[in-house]
């Protein structure tokens, strides 16, 4: 995949059209795409759960909670197309099992993401079209069970260390002074839904209902008024930096998103180091919550929720001179371009040994000894055993690929 050719902007047009030949021409040398991994949330969803005064419980949604709707399906076949264009280039147009490994977390809507998405990226072509009435292929999406997935799904838990990083926040100054703030607001959410205790890390959950049920064309309880809406949106996204940033975030981000970042700092590294490799795309299909961690460990979050099927993307190119290169960007509206995430300290082509260099510090070295859990714990055990899980798989992987 040559570097994409729409990134490159003007402040004013060029002098004359052989300009422009020169340039394109010396940026087709400079960079190549070797491998790109993404890391996406799934579509639009119905809630996850409602509260007791709602008047929407689970029977008003078709496949009840946390469930993928059309509108979802609809939005990562979108993804799916817009990432095939984008690689064109780099990807086969037919699907090439070599190629591509996909990776989600066991939800339904994480699952049905991925299969969308693969359904807009490799549209059945000649012979691996099974029915001329069916215009889809299978393609594998691997994931483990959810209490034994320590890779995708966050905050992780069995940590005892990172739920005393959250004790801690909660006695912050920056947390009291929230909670201070919103107060009565919570008080009076507390009293319109029925729920026990409205706090400021439980009404995410709240603003997530009503979001949901506003998205599907459902009508709201007149308490809820754009005002309402929009201060339950402020404490949502509070809860997301809360989670991984607030109060010691480097630390907090070593303990979670870290261990993501390193898995794909490794895959990265190792494409770099190996010839004629096959593989050309890792793909994590997962939740806003991975997102954040991710990109709060990268130093790039926004503070915002990450919408429905948006895209954290890394590319590896390799440069005239041999030497390799990072960029990131990032797809939240399938409408527009993604545009650029640059790692602090570096730039958007970051080399490498600097990407590796500029992330070490949240990178875990031993995330059991950081986390200080009890040895013997049935929470440690889990871990070795999704850790186990992906030495394996992903031993296996590059072995047949490479």
């Amino acid at each position: 995949l040559i570097l994409n050719k729409q990134s490159c902007t003007w402040a004013q047009p060029p002098p004359c059209p052989l300009f422009i030949i020169t340039v394109v021409t010396f940026i087709i040398a400079l960079y190549v795409s070797i491998i790109n991994t993404v890391v996406y949330r799934h579509g639009d969803r119905s809630p996850v759960k409602s509260y007791p005064n709602d008047p929407y419980q689970e029977s008003a949604w078709p496949q009840g909670f946390g469930q993928l709707s059309q509108k979802g399906m609809q939005q990562h076949l979108k993804l799916g197309q817009n990432l095939r264009q984008r690689y064109q280039d780099l990807l086969n147009m037919t699907y090439n099992r070599h190629e591509i490994f996909v990776r989600s977390t066991d939800y339904d809507r994480t699952l049905m993401s991925a299969e969308v998405n693969l359904a807009g990226m490799y549209p059945p072509n000649g012979s691996q079209v099974f029915d001329p009435n069916v215009h889809w292929q299978p393609i594998p999406v691997h994931a483990v069970p959810q209490d034994k997935d320590q890779l995708l799904l966050f905050p992780m838990s069995g940590c005892p260390r990172y739920e005393a990083l959250m004790n801690e926040t909660r006695k912050s100054e920056v947390f009291k002074n929230m909670s201070s703030t919103y107060k009565d607001f919570l008080e009076m959410v507390q009293n319109k839904t029925g729920l026990k205790d409205a706090n400021m890390e439980s009404v995410w959950s709240v603003h997530d209902t009503l979001f949901c049920e506003q998205m599907h064309n459902m009508t709201l309880p007149p308490w809820v008024t754009p005002d309402v809406m929009e201060k339950l949106g402020i404490l949502k996204d509070f809860s997301f930096q809360v989670m991984f940033g607030v109060y010691k975030s480097e630390e907090k981000c070593r303990l979670q998103g870290g261990v993501l970042l390193n898995q794909i700092t490794k895959n990265i590294s190792a494409s770099a180091v190996t010839k004629n490799q096959q593989l050309k795309m890792i793909v994590y299909s997962a939740h806003d919550t991975t997102v954040v961690a991710l990109q709060s460990a990268l130093k790039v979050f926004s503070g915002k929720q990450p919408t429905y099927a948006s895209c954290h993307m890394f590319e590896l190119f390799r440069e005239d001179n041999g030497s390799f290169s990072v960029a990131m960007f990032y797809w939240n509206d399938s409408s527009t371009e993604p545009y650029p995430l640059i790692l602090p300290g570096c730039v958007q082509y970051c080399p490498l040994e600097e990407f590796i260099r500029l992330t070490k510090p949240v990178i875990p070295v031993d995330w059991k000894q950081e986390c200080q859990v009890p040895s013997g714990s049935k929470d440690t055990g889990n871990f070795c055993h999704i850790q186990h899980l992906v030495h394996i798989v992903e031993s296996s992987l590059w072995a047949n690929v490479f």
